[in-house]
């Protein structure tokens, strides 16, 4: 009823400029149906001195209103590149609209290797609940989200919340755990992100130099040498969110599409099926004719299923 109130509302507020007068005047009411979002830029939540210094940010929304608040952190994708985190804004507005506080995380990339990226992402939620306070948070529902890269470090933040190995940095007295997790098109098995695609897609992945190769390896210089993944399975499970699944996850939304060349969309069957036999409550969503982070991904229906399902899992919760 919200929804429709405010679709009455804006379209009464556009006819006002209908017709043809030089000259017009008018006086208006509007109802307060929505919070006002305040954005909080370029917060430092961690610093790494190797090489220099190198600070991670995060920009929040926060709605301005004085009850604490679910929060969403996203973590954006960059093939294990890059973390541009203004990324999906417009995702992260709509979420923010419904009442969440939205955390947008930049994280160590290549050529960092793993497990940097992961020490990041639990960082982020450490800072988050350590800082509650200051942004709103109700440290007891707190989701997230991210796509492809972003994807992949969602998914192993939520599975790897009792894995002590991986809590470094700041903030050790906070719990990293999540309550709900949203993966959007993210790599699931760093050793079979070929499968289901054409033989040279094989070959490329069977390089030192592919993608997920560096990610595990970072650059090696002088005599270190890189190797390819598949040279070291075990590592390259420790890496990858199905060699960290258990039972008594929380709830997790999986989307792909089923023209993404990108990321196999056998990544996110082969997850749902692991979740569903584990008993962990799983959404699965294939989204028609969608390539990988394309214009399907940013549509109202696409946004509507995501704000959604984390209203769901955690407006009307409390941990």
């Amino acid at each position: 009823m919200n929804k429709q109130r405010q679709e009455s509302e804006r379209i009464e507020a556009l006819s006002v400029f209908e017709g043809t007068e030089p000259a017009r005047h008018f006086r208006m009411q509007v109802k307060v149906t929505a919070p006002r979002i305040d954005t909080i830029n370029e917060v430092v939540y961690a610093q790494h001195f190797h090489n220099g210094t190198r600070s991670l940010h995060i920009t929040l929304f926060v709605p301005n209103t004085k009850e604490p608040k679910p929060c969403v952190v996203y973590f954006p994708g960059g093939g294990f590149t890059t973390s541009d985190y203004g990324k999906w804004s417009r995702l992260r507005m709509s979420l923010a609209l419904e009442g969440f506080v939205v955390a947008a995380v930049e994280y160590r990339a290549i050529p960092d290797p793993f497990p940097a990226i992961l020490i990041d992402g639990k960082t982020a939620v450490r800072y988050l609940r350590a800082h509650a306070g200051q942004f709103g948070i109700d440290t007891g529902r707190i989701g997230v989200m991210g796509n492809s890269a972003g994807g992949y470090l969602a998914q192993l933040v939520t599975m790897t919340a009792d894995e002590k190995e991986f809590d470094v940095g700041d903030f050790l007295d906070q719990s990293s755990a999540v309550q709900a997790c949203c993966d959007v098109f993210g790599p699931t098995d760093l050793a079979s992100l070929d499968e289901g695609f054409p033989p040279e897609a094989h070959e490329y992945h069977k390089s030192p130099s592919a993608t997920e190769a560096l990610l595990l390896n970072g650059v090696t210089y002088g005599h270190n040498q890189s190797y390819d993944i598949h040279e070291d399975l075990e590592r390259a499970r420790w890496a990858s969110p199905m060699g960290h699944l258990k039972p008594g996850l929380p709830p997790f939304l999986i989307m792909h599409g089923t023209a993404d060349r990108m990321v196999s969309k056998c990544q996110s069957d082969h997850l749902f099926e692991a979740l569903k036999g584990l008993h962990v409550p799983v959404d699965y969503i294939e989204l028609e004719d969608a390539g990988h982070g394309d214009d399907h991904w940013f549509q109202q229906p696409v946004i509507d299923i995501i704000v959604n399902w984390f209203s769901r899992q955690l407006q009307n919760k409390r941990f």
